[in-house]
């Protein structure tokens, strides 16, 4: 990874861990990824923008597999994602095949353009949502 890639990685997860996740977790309409802690085993929730299309839960990680929840999506892919306050069940799949930039063009607007601001390893998730 580039140093400036590294360098912005680096700054934009201390801000989204100190000061943005935990703020924007506890908004009641914030749409919520929750995965289990691939050591501790504790429920890991993270916000995220992301839409259900067909049945599925689509959204871009925009640290791909250096994000903490892709590692635990990783070693246990069974998830929740809570919606419009409602808590979905699934299974998430990591699409590195998938063209992260057109898929973000499908999503909400204000998280797509932080997510390209911001990103610096591009990954398109799946969640494929239980019944």
């Amino acid at each position: 990874m580039p140093r400036r890639h590294h360098l912005k990685h680096r700054a934009v997860t201390l801000f989204q861990r100190r000061v943005g996740n935990p703020v924007l977790a506890r908004l009641p309409f914030q749409t919520l990824l929750e995965t289990t802690g691939r050591v501790s085993g504790l429920p890991r929730r993270t916000p995220v923008g992301g839409r259900i299309i067909g049945g599925a839960f689509w959204l871009v990680a925009e640290h791909g597999e250096r994000a903490q929840y892709v590692r635990n999506i990783k070693a246990d892919p069974r998830v929740r994602v809570r919606v419009g306050g409602h808590w979905h069940t699934g299974t998430a799949r990591l699409l590195p095949e998938d063209d992260p930039r057109a898929r973000l063009r499908s999503l909400p607007r204000f998280n797509s353009a932080a997510v390209r601001a911001f990103g610096t390893s591009l990954l398109t998730i799946r969640v494929d949502l239980d019944g």
